[in-house]
Formats: C-alpha cells, sequence, structure tokens
C-alpha cells in the first residue's frame, strides 16, 4: 500500500508568508524560504506553496521567490501555486524546480486552458485548488477574487472525467486556519471516485486527521499554520498517524 503524505502548506501573500485565517484574516511569518526550508528539514512529505494574491492582481506566477526556492536545493517534493494561468507560465514554474503546479483562478475564468497545460506537463503535474464548502449534498465552489460562492460546475465536473488532473486539493476554506475544523462530508460526499484528494483547511488534531486519511479517497492531508507555530508538529502528528500509513518523521539512517 502506498504511504499517505503528511503535506506543509505556505501561504504567500505580498512576497511573505502568512498564517491565514479563513481566506480573510493574514498574520505574517516570516520569509517563505525559512519556513520552507524548516518543513524540508522536518520531514513533511510534499510542500505546498501557493501565492494568493498573484491572480487578483494579473502578476502572474511569482517566479522571484520560485528561484529562492529552488536554490535551497529541497529534498521534499514542492507543488507551487498562484498566478498560473497559461501553458507557458505553467512550463516556466516546473522548469524552475517545481514538481507539479496547483491551480485555481484559471478553473474560474477559462478552465480549456488546462488542455494546454496538460499536454506540455502531463496530468501527473496538473492539481487542482478547490475551496468548496457542502449544503444540502451540493457543493459549493468559492472565488476568492470576488468572495462569493457558486454551485460547482458541470463543465468543471466533465473536465475532471476527462483525467486532465492528477489530484485535487480540497479546501474547506471557512475553516482554513481554524481549530480542528475539517468537514469531512467535503470528502466522503466528494463526487468523483477516481480523483485522489488532498484535504487541507482546519486539519491539525490527531483524530481528524486519522478520520481524513482514512478515507481511500485521500492521498494526502495538508497542514498549514500549526506546523509553523508549534514545536516538533511535524514529527508529533507523524507519530500519532503512525496506524495511516505515512511515512514515520525518523528515516533509517538519520543521526
Amino acid at each position: 500500500m502506498l504511504k499517505k503524505r503528511l503535506i506543509g502548506v505556505v501561504t504567500i501573500k505580498n512576497s511573505w508568508a502568512v498564517q491565514s485565517v479563513g481566506y480573510r484574516s493574514y498574520l505574517p511569518l516570516g520569509h517563505p524560504e525559512y519556513v520552507v526550508e524548516n518543513l524540508d528539514r522536518w520531514g513533511v512529505d510534499e510542500i505546498i506553496v501557493i501565492c494568493i494574491d498573484r491572480s487578483h492582481r494579473n502578476l502572474g506566477p511569482d517566479l522571484s521567490i520560485l528561484k529562492r526556492l529552488s536554490s535551497l536545493r529541497l529534498s521534499t517534493p514542492l507543488t507551487f501555486g498562484g498566478g498560473i494561468h497559461t501553458a507557458k507560465q505553467a512550463v516556466s514554474v516546473i522548469q524552475l524546480g517545481a514538481e507539479r503546479i496547483c491551480i485555481d483562478a484559471v478553473l474560474h475564468d477559462d478552465p480549456e486552458k488546462i488542455f494546454e497545460m496538460e499536454r506540455l506537463i502531463g496530468s501527473q503535474a496538473l492539481v487542482a485548488c478547490l475551496p468548496f464548502s457542502i449544503k444540502s449534498k451540493v457543493f459549493f465552489w468559492y472565488n476568492y477574487r470576488t468572495q462569493k460562492s457558486i454551485p460547482f460546475p458541470k463543465k468543471i465536473y466533465d473536465l475532471f472525467n476527462k483525467g486532465l488532473i492528477s489530484e485535487a486539493l480540497i479546501i474547506d476554506w471557512r475553516n482554513e486556519g481554524s481549530d480542528n475544523g475539517f468537514d469531512i462530508n467535503l470528502i466522503k460526499k466528494f463526487p468523483f471516485k477516481n480523483i485522489s484528494l488532498i484535504a487541507f483547511g482546519g486539519l491539525n488534531r490527531i483524530n481528524k486527521l486519522t478520520a481524513v486519511l482514512k478515507c481511500s479517497s485521500v492521498v494526502g492531508a495538508g497542514v498549514g499554520n500549526f506546523l509553523s507555530y508549534t514545536e516538533h508538529a511535524v514529527q508529533t502528528l507523524k507519530t500519532g498517524l503512525h496506524q495511516c500509513q505515512v511515512r514515520p518523521s525518523v528515516y533509517l539512517g538519520t543521526v
């Protein structure tokens, strides 16, 4: 059985790593390089970096930050998102060291563009970022730029059914940054059974992480703020999740 992943999520706004709460409140953490380097050193299984202000300001992906992260020579796979609207931009991000890209705004604006992205970098390098809420079994898709939610459109369902993405990052945006807040129904009632899911938003306790990771469709759980202000958080979580097929925090040969 493949190991499930404990993923460190780093939110960047105005070139600074921030603590994000409910997509509305942001507190500075520091230089992204320091946060990412610590996550790499502590043994997370993947790092997802999302620059949340790039698409809102039509700035394209922040390649300067990505170059600085690439210079760290990370041993942890890096997924990078924010401002990626074209296939050319997607290729640039991969060429600068990211293993995968995370897309959100382009799915709202021009979802047909992912055909070209998939052709150039492959579906294995495409992760859909989906801020969701659920009401009466209907999934509502949040647009952080307009701060409005709409029922998840059929045309996006159809694109996903064509196998254009490898995984979906399911974000409980209402509970993002909160304590033990993730709504597990976002996973259990997700309509696609052939798409691997990463859960994120309000995941910081062993009990909720365990419940999420035991869902067959889930391949990873993302943790953001909690990893930055709690000492030995990665090691503590991985020790508590030993029954969830999560890679242990201490590797053979580690001194």
